[in-house]
């Protein structure tokens, strides 16, 4: 493993990191996801040897380098503003670090035309950076932490300047620097689709604290918080009481009755993503525990997905393609009803609550 966090905690005004521990593993690409303020920026930092831990330990490939000055660890790092010299053209920008270190101009010549011509940025290196696109700054900021030939690659938000398609094309290329490079990468976001696109393994943070590790299908289909399900996009998330009955477990919200498989009693949170709710206008013969008859309140169309709203005692968020709601004849106002599986209930029980509904997706 290159890269171990140990029990790692710092305090820097309001930010904070409360016993972090992580384990990186070789040309890993490593997502840290959580909202803003919930310490990101402060781990990368404090990994990079720009702040001192207040407690914990950072071992580098066996090695304690807590103590190190940054230069001496081998960790690059790309903030999301890139961070450019404008006064230097892109070709004195990459090879700006192996500069500071001392190496011959020879060498950091046929390092930067190397590592240009990895990224495909090697007509760029003529050009100043206030000639170049969002994308292109990108680049030329990850090449600038690669040439130096770091351990363990450290890229803050590296995609929120960006526009939609640039950042879609920007998800593909960096996804590929582990295995072009040997680099173990660690990216920090508040985007959950940057999880499902880069990550091998992932990491969900919040108030200073790591909540859930595991790979992108793991975090998604089992969030082990209600936090972690509406940061990752469940739309659907209440609380109710979860009882014994003859028909199985049944979660009373309000009025309203929720099969589900669980083996929680008592005070619960509960979700239900968008994609399993199924729709119909006719009273569903389905092998779903759970139906329900509801009124569409809202219908926003994204794309070719149109989200739904219905009312059921709860309100509940569904997605459909376009199509679907067209070949349903679905309008706000009609009565449908709304089936889900019983399996497809996820349960929380009571307990370390956290606000959050500010997390969930909107419509």
């Amino acid at each position: 493993m290159p890269l171990e966090i140990q029990g790692l905690s710092k305090t820097l005004g309001d930010f904070h990191l409360n016993d972090v521990n992580l384990i990186i593993e070789d040309s890993e690409y490593f997502i840290i996801l959580g909202p803003s303020g919930a310490g990101k920026s402060i781990l990368l930092e404090t990994i990079a040897g720009i702040h001192s831990p207040d407690s914990g330990r950072i071992i580098l490939d066996g090695v304690d380098i807590t103590d190190l000055p940054a230069r001496l660890r081998h960790i690059g790092m790309v903030y999301q503003d890139y961070m450019l010299f404008p006064h230097l053209d892109v070709e004195q920008n990459i090879g700006f670090g192996l500069k500071q270190l001392g190496k011959p101009s020879p060498d950091i010549r046929t390092a930067t035309e190397d590592i240009a011509s990895l990224l495909g940025i090697s007509h760029l290196l003529p050009r100043r950076p206030d000639t170049l696109s969002g994308g292109e700054q990108q680049r030329v900021a990850i090449a600038r932490a690669l040439v130096i030939k770091p351990r363990i690659l450290l890229l803050d938000e590296p995609l929120s300047a960006l526009d939609a398609i640039t950042r879609r094309k920007m998800r593909n290329e960096l996804a590929g620097i582990p295995s072009l490079t040997g680099v173990s990468v660690i990216h920090i976001t508040h985007h959950a689709e940057d999880l499902i696109s880069l990550g091998h393994r992932s990491a969900v943070m919040d108030n200073g604290a790591i909540v859930q590790v595991g790979d992108p299908d793991e975090i998604f289909q089992n969030p082990r918080t209600p936090f972690v399900a509406a940061f990752t996009g469940m739309e659907n998330l209440f609380s109710g009481i979860a009882r014994e009955s003859h028909e199985g477990k049944v979660i009373t919200v309000g009025q309203v009755k929720i099969h589900a498989v669980t083996p929680y009693t008592g005070p619960v949170h509960c979700g239900i993503r968008s994609e399993d709710l199924i729709f119909s206008r006719e009273p569903l013969k389905s092998s779903a525990r759970n139906v329900l008859k509801a009124t569409v309140t809202k219908i926003r169309l994204v794309g070719s997905l149109a989200w739904v709203v219905v009312d059921c005692g709860i309100s509940l968020t569904g997605v459909l393609t376009i199509q679907s709601l067209y070949d349903l004849r679905i309008d706000e106002g009609n009565t449908v009803f709304i089936a889900f599986k019983a399996s497809a209930v996820m349960v929380f029980p009571e307990g370390n609550e956290q606000n959050y509904g500010s997390y969930c997706y909107s419509i």
